[in-house]
């Protein structure tokens, strides 16, 4: 009798309705791509706790839903390359499906104060490098300050550092690591007094570290001295001879007609065995200080181009001799759109399975606002150069991966996986596209509906969420 009594309670028990798991947040019926996995197929996402928590065909629970039938669900886009970090600038990142913007190029001048400065008051997560260049600038007694990034042209950057100098220069690139930078940024071509032997002493202080180098090359000709083929082939030495990591950044800017000859320079460095990664923009048209060292005397011959290729971002003015030469040699820090590519050079590049799309985003330039949405609508939707889930793996899962040799925390972005951070964009692949141009740099993209940062809606419906910085910090290992 006790045996029947305690089977029937058993099966009493087991049969006992469960209820169903609320989620925070649910999408529901949308096109979730993931590029690491490949999975391309309808589903509902269920977010919990800034992450996700679940992908199923079957019906979620959950407090908030958003009904993304039509729409594509994505990792959101990682950007390892953005200057700009102000508020102005985050939003319409936000609105070009940016969910991570990264300032590793160069670096911010003191990361401490960088991260200090962004905590709580950030709409997507944010990091920076340890800043070579800036770290020259303060040995040789002309200290850079946020949110500066490049420093005037001078004997800080024409003047060869002294080994005492460059030992102070590594001093301080390693307490910048210990703050919390991600990588060491370096500007070769913003700092020509560099010697051959002091990049490598930095590369190798990175390799000490594990970590990467990101670097602007030293030149972008195209002859010889000072081709982009000989800049290229100086880091990838680097590389080779320390055993640092390397990423190249704006492929497109620094070869220029050359990008097919320096791609095969890296596939070649890569299938011997060295880390070495690359990025592109899709735009003919870089944006630099006026007063750097990118235009000391010969800049014309170097780059193949006049004053009349060179337009102030705020007027649309076209530079004259007299009107380059003022502004050159003012104390005032003026940035100058550089028309010195072409579409078909850009066009060869963007597609490339080596490339992954970085904007170099900096107020006054389109890229800034409108890269990631540009890519969606050129190369995926009208020029049909790359599948829609090439573009997002060039987009998230790549640069995740990139990040990785940086922190572990990279391991759950750049994916749309279970476990993985709710960082997730939501787009009508049909209707994306970027807005800015030349003239009105910082008009925002159409067509993503909803972004969620660690899994707070910042872009809800087309429109940005007002007072919500959930964006957080990605710090290099030595900060924890």
């Amino acid at each position: 009798m006790k045996k029947i009594f305690f089977s029937l309670l058993f099966l009493g028990l087991s049969t006992t309705v469960v209820p169903a798991q609320q989620y925070d947040l649910v999408l529901e019926g949308g096109r979730v791509m993931d590029p690491e996995t490949g999975m391309d197929a309808i589903r509902n996402v269920g977010i919990l706790d800034g992450k996700i928590a679940r992908i199923s065909s079957a019906a979620l629970n959950g407090k908030h839903v958003v009904h993304a039938s039509g729409l594509v669900v994505a990792p959101g886009f990682i950007d390892l390359h953005q200057h700009s970090q102000d508020i102005a600038s985050q939003r319409v990142k936000a609105l070009d499906g940016v969910t991570t913007a990264l300032e590793l190029e160069i670096g911010a001048p003191d990361v401490a104060q960088f991260l200090k400065e962004k905590q709580g008051h950030s709409l997507i997560h944010y990091g920076t490098s340890a800043s070579q260049v800036a770290a020259r600038s303060l040995v040789f007694g002309v200290p850079m300050k946020y949110p500066d990034i490049l420093p005037k042209s001078g004997p800080a950057t024409d003047q060869p550092a002294t080994p005492e100098q460059i030992e102070k220069i590594k001093t301080r690139l390693r307490n910048e690591l210990d703050a919390g930078g991600l990588a060491i940024g370096m500007g070769i071509q913003y700092t020509p007094g560099a010697t051959r032997s002091e990049v490598i002493d930095i590369f190798r202080l990175a390799a000490q570290r594990r970590l990467p180098v990101y670097t602007h090359i030293r030149s972008t000709g195209h002859t010889d001295p000072g081709s982009s083929i000989e800049s290229i082939s100086e880091v990838i030495g680097a590389a080779a001879i320390t055993g640092a990591s390397l990423h190249i950044v704006h492929l497109n800017s620094s070869c220029k007609s050359d990008a097919p000859e320096c791609l095969l320079m890296i596939e070649g460095a890569r299938a011997h065995g060295l880390d070495i990664t690359t990025e592109a923009y899709p735009y003919i048209a870089g944006m630099t200080a006026i007063n750097s060292a990118h235009f000391n005397p010969g800049w014309q011959q170097e780059l193949g181009i006049s004053y009349g290729d060179l337009m102030l971002p705020d007027t649309g003015e076209r530079l004259t001799k007299a009107r380059f030469d003022e502004l050159h040699n003012s104390t005032t820090t003026r940035w100058v759109i550089v028309f010195s590519n072409t579409q078909e050079a850009v066009d060869k590049v963007i597609p490339h399975p080596l490339v992954m799309i970085a904007s170099d985003g900096l107020e006054g330039h389109p890229r800034n606002a409108g890269t990631y949405s540009r890519v969606l609508a050129q190369y995926v939707r009208d020029k049909g150069t790359l599948s829609l889930m090439d573009a997002l793996r060039k987009m998230s899962l790549m640069p995740a991966q990139m990040l990785e040799r940086s922190t572990p925390a990279a391991h759950l972005k750049g994916r749309l996986q279970e476990g993985a951070d709710a960082d997730i964009v939501v787009f009508d692949a049909a209707t994306i596209t970027d807005r800015a141009t030349y003239t009105k740099p910082m008009e925002p993209s159409v067509g993503v509906r909803y972004l969620l940062v660690g899994g707070t809606l910042v872009v809800d419906e087309g429109k940005l969420v007002p007072d919500v910085y959930p964006g957080r910090a990605l710090v290099g290992p030595g900060k924890r």
